[in-house]
């Protein structure tokens, strides 16, 4: 049995690889998703077929099948948000997109977010927040991780309080309009992680920013 297993599992496994492997520079994020589903649903229905007696073929030809389905629903259920939060950020700087760990990543700029010290949230960012809250109401499972950010001017001493305090600043705008505070996550990360040279002071104003992340539940580390 162990001998059969494995010999499914090699098999399998080049049947993944081609599916992960093939076309694939000339896929959009959706289908990449939906090739990667269907490889990872391959290879784990053919080893359980075969363990369980079944054919191996058969169960690599199931598993890619829910995998691919799972992988493409996933991929539109972001691709909404993500459409949804660049309608409401139209015109305002905030940069709406998905990161390389497929979460959904909205950097919001100092212009709109904080006045320089403060940890009160700007005007033009409460809008923002809004559409973002509106959209959690409707999606209860998904996670958010709010990062505050400051240029190097001043001391750690300084700013990593004021980037903590500016991080829980959104998640109590969002708490307060109905997200439950069990899926937000605040963190200030004071000066340490920079986006920009602290030399000019445009590159200050860029590295004075927000960042919100929003992930499945089954993307949490």
């Amino acid at each position: 049995m162990t001998k059969a297993i494995g010999s499914t599992r090699t098999a399998a496994g080049v049947v993944a690889f081609a599916l992960l492997t093939t076309g694939c520079a000339n896929m959009d994020d959706r289908q990449q998703r939906t090739a990667q589903g269907a490889a990872i649903g391959a290879v784990a229905g053919a080893i359980i077929s075969k363990a369980t007696g079944g054919r191996a073929s058969t169960g690599a030809a199931l598993g890619g099948v829910v995998g691919a389905v799972g992988g493409n629903l996933w991929s539109q259920r972001m691709e909404e948000k993500q459409r949804a939060m660049e309608r409401a950020t139209q015109g305002t700087g905030v940069e709406v997109t998905r990161t390389a760990d497929n979460q959904l990543k909205i950097e919001v700029p100092s212009d709109i977010s904080f006045a320089v010290g403060s940890a009160a949230i700007e005007p033009r960012l409460r809008p923002v927040l809004e559409a973002f809250a509106h959209g959690l109401d409707r999606d209860r499972t998904s996670h958010v991780r709010v990062v505050g950010h400051t240029d190097s001017t001043g001391s750690d001493a300084i700013n990593d309080p004021l980037s903590q305090h500016r991080a829980e600043g959104v998640r109590n705008f969002l708490v307060d309009r109905g997200v439950s505070s069990d899926r937000i996550e605040a963190v200030g990360r004071g000066a340490r992680e920079p986006v920009a040279s602290n030399t000019t002071a445009e590159d200050r104003a860029r590295n004075r920013r927000v960042e919100i992340f929003l992930r499945e539940p089954e993307m949490q580390p």
